[in-house]
């Protein structure tokens, strides 16, 4: 089979097109066929060696297909199934193994490439405003990237919610489409401070919750447009890593909270897991939630895709089909 591996941390370049056998099932894995796998931020971290795995890996951590083989332990799921799944590492292959815990099936209503787009963005989303900080009807929330991946998806459900939504982006036509989502309000960054502007906005009263993906270049400023005791939720970094700080800082701030948020240890149990993915599926079956899929790519162009998602050139979602 075609795999994207990564014998080598560093840029888009150590993405490299390699045939591998097809995976035969542990005990409590099935084999996926890939029909479409995600490309994600996570992914350009494991790439990078900011998230260790070991050498060499396949990249990707999202995925939808059918299921082709069973393994001996596993009840829950029949070859043909159509099934989908995020947190589990090799989903840029033809093929997967993949532990049966970790894949839910998916709607008829919903194509793969649907299914592939929503497991860990939509999922994300959905961990960030209903459970990490519960965004309420009424509250404030500054969401940045807000045209991006997660961004989009968080716009919809927040103002499903009732919740005023802020968003940044960094062009007019990137804020268009966080407003066209339902943001009420959309700051270019690159020509407008986004601190500036969202305490004018907010009457200088400040936000309830800051949902950060970006880290290093906005966080200083996300502390200083948080209300009193409000909550910044820093769930990525596609900016750099946060330097460390002195926590007497939030103190200072308004006796603030901060917390670091993963997905995995928010869909740690089958239950939670199954909660959140079929929400967010039923939520687009609904329409409730409209995914944008931005560009899908063959498998070999995995190099290309990261390229764009780091060079800030995509809104919506990436997609790799095998």
């Amino acid at each position: 089979m075609q795999a994207i591996q990564v014998s080598q941390v560093g840029g888009p370049e150590v993405l490299t097109a390699v045939d591998l056998p097809v995976p035969s099932p542990k005990s409590n894995e099935a084999v996926i066929q890939i029909k479409a796998a995600g490309v994600n931020f996570i992914d350009v971290y494991f790439r990078e060696g900011r998230y260790p795995a070991q050498l060499p890996f396949v990249n990707g951590q999202e995925g939808a297909g059918v299921v082709k083989e069973i393994g001996s332990d596993v009840t829950t799921l029949q070859p043909g199934d159509r099934v989908a799944y995020t947190s589990a590492l090799g989903s840029y292959a033809e093929y997967a193994a993949v532990p049966a815990s970790r894949l839910v099936k998916i709607p008829d209503e919903l194509d793969f490439e649907e299914a592939a787009a929503a497991m860990l963005q939509g999922m994300t989303a959905h961990y960030l405003l209903y459970s990490s900080y519960k965004l309420q009807s009424g509250e404030t929330a500054l969401i940045h990237a807000a045209a991006g991946g997660v961004g989009l998806l968080l716009v919809q459900m927040a103002k499903k919610i009732g919740a005023r939504v802020i968003g940044t982006a960094g062009t007019h036509d990137k804020a268009q489409l966080a407003r066209d989502a339902g943001a009420d309000e959309c700051i270019v960054y690159t020509e407008s401070d986004f601190e500036v502007e969202t305490k004018r906005l907010t009457d200088g009263n400040g936000v309830h919750v800051v949902y950060d993906g970006v880290g290093k270049a906005t966080f200083d400023r996300d502390l200083d447009v948080l209300r009193p005791r409000g909550y910044l939720v820093l769930f990525g970094g596609s900016s750099g890593a946060v330097p460390p700080f002195d926590l007497i800082k939030l103190s200072q701030k308004g006796s603030l909270f901060i917390t670091r948020p993963t997905l995995g240890h928010y869909t740690a149990t089958r239950e939670e897991l199954e909660w959140r993915a079929n929400d967010v599926l039923q939520m687009i079956v609904r329409g409730d939630l409209k995914l944008r899929i931005h560009k899908t790519y063959p498998l070999a162009e995995a190099a290309q895709a990261h390229r764009d998602l780091e060079g800030r050139k995509t809104t919506g979602k990436l997609l790799l089909i095998p």
